[in-house]
């Protein structure tokens, strides 16, 4: 199974702010509905707070809690660790959807990076992506900048496959 991460990074790598997202851009969400609908997603219980505490329809949801959750909503599954998850879900690929120390965790064994690059710097931001090593990483595919009408950032989906 391919291990993949998604995010939509700032320029200075920042992620998130008081466990929210830095802006809404709609072909962002978008292109995440449409890359992980059909696929498992793990995500951190904070990220999944943040998400409304629902799971995500039409894909398999497992949340990485290190507490007990006896009242864990119908349709997600619980993990204690990122091993875990990997082990509680089948398919082509999986999808790592956050937060910050997820994503510390996951990058060292994906396979895949599924980046949105928002071409904004947030000086006030809490939560930041690791660094994307060239030594590591390369481009798979990117597609030109476009931007975006309501923040007005320019961005671009790029997907990074391990060397």
């Amino acid at each position: 199974m391919e291990k993949c991460i998604i995010v939509a990074i700032a320029d200075n790598r920042a992620i998130g702010k008081a466990n929210a997202l830095l802006w809404h851009i709609a072909e962002d969400m978008k292109y995440f509905r449409q890359t992980t609908t059909g696929s498992p997603v793990v995500m951190g219980w904070m990220t999944f707070q943040s998400i409304g505490g629902k799971p995500l329809p039409k894909r398999d949801n497992v949340v990485i809690s290190i507490f007990p959750w006896p009242d864990r909503p119908e349709g997600v599954k619980v993990a204690g660790s990122l091993e875990e998850a990997y082990g509680m879900v089948s398919g082509e690929r999986v999808f790592v959807m956050g937060g910050g120390e997820t994503y510390r965790q996951a990058l060292p064994t994906a396979d895949k990076l599924y980046i949105t690059h928002v071409h904004a710097t947030i000086e006030d931001a809490d939560t930041f992506f690791p660094v994307i090593d060239p030594g590591i990483w390369e481009v798979e595919s990117t597609t030109p900048v476009a931007v975006d009408p309501e923040t007005g950032y320019g961005y671009e989906f790029t997907i990074y496959k391990r060397r």
